[in-house]
């Protein structure tokens, strides 16, 4: 892989658009309290693009939205704390959002708890790759959706928001993930969740012609690696790891 820092700012500067963009939208009731890591945690978003938006990637991730002790802490997405700082060696003073949401507090790099998605999902690239560069060669991983919103300690997903709230959210990021493709000219585009692969799905239907090499551009997606669900439980790296080598992507 060549390395190609201007890919990184222009990722940097798609990422701010799209946190100002996200930042002009309000959520009514039951949602509470919505956070954009893009905003108060941009310090960690922008030193994960910086040193790992590097050049093209065969496979491109697609997260849904942060999690509480996740992105939400770090800026990283399913930036579980130990993996970011860790692994990924990114350790950065992360800033308190405007409104704080007192049942979800931000401690940033301090924060105890643990996302286990992110656990998860960097625990496996970690696994097999073993360092950061020898992952990020040919691999990427984002959120579909910056936001996370909450009813006080309770998550509540995208997918769950009303129909006129959501739809105009599904455009602003649909045009962010097709900046993102542009970018990093992926082969892959692997939905972590139905949810993402779907998102994917539904954007190369729509605007093929703004997609580069759209048709060698394939669709594919993984168990969603979050607690919630039993089939993760069951062992999500085993099971991950055989649809990938199922796809011919590993």
């Amino acid at each position: 892989m060549s390395i190609d820092k201007t890919i990184a700012k222009q990722a940097i500067a798609a990422a701010q658009q799209l946190s100002n963009a996200v930042n002009a939208f309000s959520f009514a009731p039951p949602v509470t309290y919505t956070y954009n890591p893009l905003d108060y945690a941009w310090a960690g978003h922008e030193a994960y693009l910086r040193r790992f938006a590097d050049g093209a990637k065969k496979v491109l991730f697609i997260g849904m939205n942060p999690g509480p002790f996740g992105m939400v802490q770090t800026g990283v997405p399913f930036g579980e704390v130990a993996a970011v700082r860790d692994w990924l060696n990114i350790d950065v003073a992360i800033q308190k959002p405007k409104v704080e949401n007192p049942k979800r507090p931000i401690e940033g790099f301090s924060c105890r708890r643990s996302e286990v998605s992110g656990r998860r999902l960097w625990g496996l690239f970690a696994e097999r790759f073993g360092s950061p560069e020898a992952f990020f060669a040919d691999h990427f991983v984002v959120n579909y959706c910056p936001l996370a919103f909450f009813n006080l300690g309770r998550n509540i997903t995208p997918d769950k928001l009303p129909a006129r709230e959501l739809q105009p959210l599904l455009e602003v990021c649909d045009r962010h993930l097709m900046m993102l493709i542009d970018l990093f000219q992926p082969q892959w585009l692997i939905g972590i969740g139905a949810w993402a692969e779907k998102r994917a799905q539904e954007i190369l239907l729509k605007t093929p012609t703004k997609i580069p090499r759209q048709t060698a551009i394939r669709i594919g997606r993984i168990l969603h690696p979050s607690p919630a669900s039993p089939a993760a439980n069951r062992g999500w790296s085993d099971a991950a790891t055989r649809q990938l080598q199922a796809l011919s992507i590993w």
